[in-house]
């Protein structure tokens, strides 16, 4: 089944349930949720003068086996590039995503389990240094 759903921008976000012409509805749920919180952190990080060069989010989740078949738990992994990644200033704009300004995350089950990972680049002109953490 094919559902466009027209926005009053006048674009149109498209639902498939077989996911051949659109996104399944519960895609669009981890979507809404990596776009909320990764708008929040790169806002906030721009805020504390750090301004990330290159931002990806990698997510997966688990759903419960029966209907209603929501999700138990969500992982998600930031990567993000650029000079003088501060660790402390990231982790900060992540708790304050998830604790305050997401509206996609604070308007799921309370009991969804959400692990935030992140993996920081330095840009060093070509020289790249990995640092990863869990969150």
């Amino acid at each position: 089944m094919f559902l466009p759903a027209p926005r009053p921008q006048g674009y149109e976000i498209e639902f498939d349930a077989e996911s051949q012409w659109g996104c399944k509805p519960t895609e669009a749920l981890l979507l809404s949720l990596a776009g909320c919180m990764g708008i929040d952190v790169v806002s906030i990080l721009t805020k504390m003068r750090i301004a990330p060069t290159r931002f990806q989010i990698e997510m997966e989740g688990q759903r419960n086996p029966t209907p209603p078949q929501y999700y138990q738990s969500v992982k998600m992994v930031l990567h993000m590039a650029g000079k003088n990644l501060d660790r402390v200033k990231v982790e900060r704009a992540i708790a304050l995503s998830k604790n305050k300004y997401c509206s996609v995350y604070n308007s799921l089950r309370p009991d969804l389990a959400l692990n935030i990972d992140y993996v920081l680049e330095e840009d060093l002109q070509g020289d790249d240094q990995k640092d990863e953490s869990t969150d």
